[in-house]
């Protein structure tokens, strides 16, 4: 069975190199053009891309798949798709006889759409995990062909998505023992249960310290390490990394303690323990380092 992977981030590159090790016969790697990084704007490309060539497989990084299906109609039987980036359309999915299975990372249907991971953070999801369903023209929408579950736990985005990360590449290789198998039996999603989320940005990572005290705590590991939670200390933007809730109680956003241990904050109910963080135009460190230093006291007010 000939398969096209298509691919981006750093996310679908274990994915990628797991059907590489497993033998599958990968023809093409699809990925995004590359893109200036940096403040130098170094036209770099995607790790996927990257991945590609040191495994010596061919690359197409096109601006739109969509206006290069003559290139991939007989190029295989079927494509993996793993945050991709891209829309397909009719023409594309047509492309391949055996069908386009993507790699979603939720446990659809919650969660159709582009923040999954920090959807199922902020909703306070105790599992969440991949789903391989089969591509249709709506979003995350087509029959699902198997799941694989983990817990959240107390993860941050960062670390929960590494985790997904390798279990997406866990269920491509076993997606494609099913796929070789023959027609394989899909789990239709029940429409009544469907949620969707959309691409989370940095106005979205206020905190809002009149919440309660375990959604304010969901909010900082949903954006930890991007785009970052922030509140603001004396006008100046504070990003938030790290905090667990704790006893205390005051009016919302008062400082209760500042010490080793890291800066308690109280909330609309309950109190988060910060206890690590970036200052207005300095680096990750200990919120305790932070209170050590005096950069902030009991009593203060964050926004």
């Amino acid at each position: 069975m000939k398969i096209v992977f298509a691919g981006s981030p750093q996310f679908a590159v274990p994915a990628l190199k797991a059907l590489h090790k497993a033998g599958v016969e990968i023809v093409a790697v699809l990925t995004q053009p590359d893109k200036p990084v940096g403040r130098k704007k170094i036209l770099t490309p995607t790790p996927v891309k990257a991945a590609a060539l040191e495994l010596g497989l061919p690359v197409y990084d096109f601006a739109k798949v969509r206006d290069h299906v003559r290139e991939i109609s007989d190029l295989a039987d079927i494509m993996i798709t793993c945050a991709y980036g891209q829309i397909l359309t009719r023409e594309v999915l047509n492309c391949f006889n055996g069908g386009v299975w993507n790699l979603h990372a939720s446990l659809l249907p919650k969660f159709r759409g582009a923040s999954p991971i920090q959807s199922a953070i902020l909703a306070g999801e105790k599992y969440t995990g991949i789903t391989v369903m089969k591509t249709e023209l709506e979003v995350d929408s087509g029959g699902i062909l198997l799941v694989k579950r983990c817990e959240v736990g107390e993860r941050t985005y960062g670390e929960l998505q590494a985790e997904l990360s390798l279990l997406a590449a866990e269920a491509a290789t076993e997606a494609i023992g099913y796929l070789k198998a023959g027609e394989p039996r899909l789990l239709i999603q029940d429409e009544a249960k469907v949620t969707h989320c959309k691409k989370i940005t940095k106005a979205e990572a206020v905190i809002n310290f009149g919440c309660d005290a375990e959604e304010v705590v969901r909010l900082i590991r949903a954006m930890n390490p991007e785009p970052a939670a922030y509140c603001l200390q004396n006008g100046n933007p504070l990003n938030i990394l790290n905090a667990y809730v704790c006893d205390g109680a005051g009016e919302a956003g008062m400082v209760l303690s500042a010490d080793k241990r890291g800066v308690c904050v109280a909330c609309g109910r309950g109190a988060v323990m910060i206890t690590e963080l970036i200052p207005s135009g300095g680096k990750k460190m200990k919120a305790g380092d932070f209170a050590n230093g005096r950069k902030i006291k009991a009593g203060d007010k964050l926004d």
